[in-house]
């Protein structure tokens, strides 16, 4: 299982790739947090524990650099700019929309190289998660599953007007820490319930953490995603 860095989808799309064996049946985009990059979740492979019998294709992009409004201005990785912490205010649509083309552009190639967008899974960490649950509801063709941990939805007042018919059926799961105080449990759970209402799948599980990934969630994760292995 060998990364390969700095691959490139364009001028400004760049990424890690791991396969965890060769002819890999599923893809993972994978998008990480605010001021981190795409190799931040490489260690979370192995523990996930996923069957041989289902090789997977892990992409790792790094996010743009941009300046970050509640950060000072400072010029971090980040998926958006955070002008303050709000739901459903004053949030960066042009920068949300921007990051979905870059996930975009990466299901595309995955397409191109073989691999059907229902087998394509898009998942994130707290901004990574905000932009996969923006993305994947408004794709136009369904995907495996999006992963959404410790995040949000972001400018949910447009969700029911924008979502894709393609991805209302798509399983998601969404894990939080009781403790998070970067993105509060309550931020969170109001994105649920709003998704919810809209009649999604939704997988919730809350863990006794802040703003990280827990043991149980790995567990979790790894049970959510070999059930859809099963069934596909």
């Amino acid at each position: 299982m060998q990364p390969q860095d700095s691959v490139s989808t364009g001028p400004t799309v760049e990424y890690v790739k791991v396969e965890t064996a060769t002819n890999p049946t599923y893809t993972v985009i994978w998008l990480h947090g605010l001021g981190a990059d795409g190799r931040d979740f490489e260690p979370i492979i192995p523990v996930l524990n996923l069957p041989s019998t289902s090789p997977v294709r892990f992409i790792f992009p790094h996010a743009p650099i941009r300046s970050i409004t509640v950060n000072g201005g400072a010029q971090m990785r980040g998926w958006y700019d955070i002008k303050e912490w709000s739901f459903n205010r004053n949030e960066d649509e042009e920068g949300l929309e921007e990051s979905r083309q870059i996930v975009h552009s990466l299901i595309e190639q995955e397409n191109k190289e073989g691999m059907p967008t229902d087998r394509i899974f898009l998942a994130g960490f707290s901004q990574g998660g905000a932009v996969a649950l923006f993305t994947g509801l408004r794709y136009p063709e369904p995907l495996a599953g999006i992963i959404a941990l410790s995040c949000y939805l972001p400018v949910s007042n447009r969700t029911l007007s924008e979502k894709s018919v393609e991805n209302q059926n798509t399983p998601i799961f969404m894990g939080h820490g009781t403790q998070d105080e970067t993105v509060p449990v309550v931020l969170a759970g109001l994105s649920k319930d709003k998704l919810m209402k809209l009649e999604y799948e939704v997988e919730w599980h809350n863990y006794p953490m802040g703003h990280s990934v827990h043991p149980e969630e790995i567990n979790d994760l790894s049970s959510f995603m070999k059930r859809i292995f099963v069934g596909s």
